[in-house]
């Protein structure tokens, strides 16, 4: 991961910042086990390993200091924390009465945004690609972006604010990892969200978005995304 010559504006806009890059290193480090609870993530030592300046790194564990996964105190550092499933589960009914409220105002907005549709389709392109190639941390992403579309549609900057706040890519990495069912389940599962928000049906989106995402509430041992 060394760092490389400045891209020009296309490459820029289609590049994700080097922070974003090295937090989703670090957390699927995390997710697979190999930095438990309590082990240190040393900053100079990450950014040895990368290649890259410690700024990147510094800021992408403040970004995994704000998702709940590690804890930072002064003079000590950052450790990994321990991700209780009691924990994971309180979040879920926020978490669906979000997605639940920004769906039904993204649904009175959606059928106007061709931009915003054609996102969403291409993040659940990417969420049965991703399935097709067992590509268990690609579904996750797509899945997480996916939402996170819905949210920014609503067009509330506060209801994003929250949702962001939920460390919803880390529920939704481990409900991925921990699932029973094939990963095309989770994908597919998101077909009727679109297609409700697509006809401008506010209330079934609603609905659907909430159901969906308290599926992994109910059933803390194979949460889905």
């Amino acid at each position: 991961m060394s760092q490389e010559p400045a891209p020009g504006p296309a490459a820029s806009l289609k590049r994700p910042p080097l922070r974003t890059t090295v937090r989703e290193l670090l957390l699927e480090r995390i997710l697979a086990g190999r930095y438990g609870p309590g082990d240190r993530l040393v900053e100079y030592r990450i950014a040895r390993e990368l290649g890259v300046s410690q700024a990147p790194v510094r800021e992408a564990l403040r970004d995994l200091e704000a998702m709940r996964v590690v804890d930072i105190r002064p003079h000590v550092g950052a450790r990994v924390r321990d991700l209780p499933v009691a924990e994971l589960a309180a979040a879920a009914p926020v978490r669906a009465a979000l997605e639940e409220t920004a769906a039904r105002l993204a649904a009175r907005r959606l059928p106007q945004l061709p931009d915003d549709l054609d996102r969403l389709r291409a993040h659940l392109d990417g969420m049965r690609a991703a399935a097709a190639a067992g590509d268990a941390p690609g579904l996750a992403r797509h899945s997480v972006a996916f939402h996170r579309q819905i949210v920014a549609s609503a067009a509330n900057p506060v209801l994003l604010d929250v949702w962001n706040a939920l460390g919803v890519e880390l529920h939704t990495a481990l409900g991925v990892r921990d699932a029973p069912v094939p990963l095309g389940y989770g994908a597919d599962s998101h077909q009727p969200i679109l297609d409700a928000l697509a006809a401008g049906d506010a209330e079934t989106a609603a609905r659907l978005s909430g159901e969906h995402a308290q599926l992994w509430a109910s059933h803390p041992a194979g949460r889905r995304c």
